[in-house]
């Protein structure tokens, strides 16, 4: 460093030695990184149906069968699951208004907040995500396809948290894995939550996965 530099100097900075840039992460990283979390997804799912394989239960259930009251109540925790979902959109709308784009809100997050946001969320998806999962498999029992809904949203939803740290720290690349991870977990939840409300509060309500259910299809 040369002895006549003036910190306090409207001059412009010329000595290399002076200016340290970080180096760019390799392609590895940047491209790399993002797929692989995809195919970290993929392996969630393959390793479910590898140790769970699909079968046919003994287990009977019907949400109609339950108790009124537990029908009232699971259907009016849909019905607040949903309102708080769409609260959720509008916050990452408000958030990306503010900020311009996901990795510049991520930029601009303190590693403290995201460790709390990460905390938050995974405790949330997973809430969530059994609450009205397991009523909406258990009654589905029948549908194979049914049978992924539950568990590939929530493993999109891990997957989804995990880019956060990818966007901060390495390359704004993990953004399209947070999108895609943000389209399956969300159609996952509205097709939980729309199939319970239907069966709880319309009933007479019927469609083609309802006879595969009941044995008919």
């Amino acid at each position: 460093m040369s002895e006549k530099f003036d910190f306090f100097s409207d001059a412009p900075v010329v000595d290399p030695a002076i200016v340290q840039v970080a180096a760019e992460p390799s392609a590895w990283l940047t491209l790399g990184g993002p797929i692989g979390l995809v195919f970290f997804f993929l392996l969630i799912c393959f390793l479910l149906r590898w140790f769970i394989p699909f079968r046919d239960t003994p287990l009977h259930f019907n949400l109609r069968d339950l108790p009124v009251a537990a029908q009232r109540g699971i259907g009016l925790s849909t019905v607040l699951f949903g309102i708080a979902f769409f609260f959720g959109l509008a916050e990452v709308h408000y958030q990306l208004g503010v900020h311009g784009s996901t990795d510049a809100y991520f930029e601009n997050m303190t590693q403290g907040k995201l460790i709390a946001f990460t905390h938050a969320h995974l405790f949330g998806f997973t809430t969530a995500f059994f609450i009205i999962g397991i009523p909406f498999s258990m009654h589905f029992h029948r549908v194979q396809t049914y049978q992924w809904v539950f568990p590939a949203g929530l493993a999109a939803a891990l997957t989804d948290i995990i880019s956060w740290w990818g966007i901060k720290y390495i390359s704004p690349n993990f953004d399209y894995v947070t999108m895609f991870c943000g389209a399956v977990y969300g159609g996952a939840y509205l097709w939980m939550l729309i199939g319970i409300i239907r069966i709880i509060f319309f009933p007479n309500l019927r469609w083609f996965p309802d006879d595969i259910n009941e044995g008919r299809g």
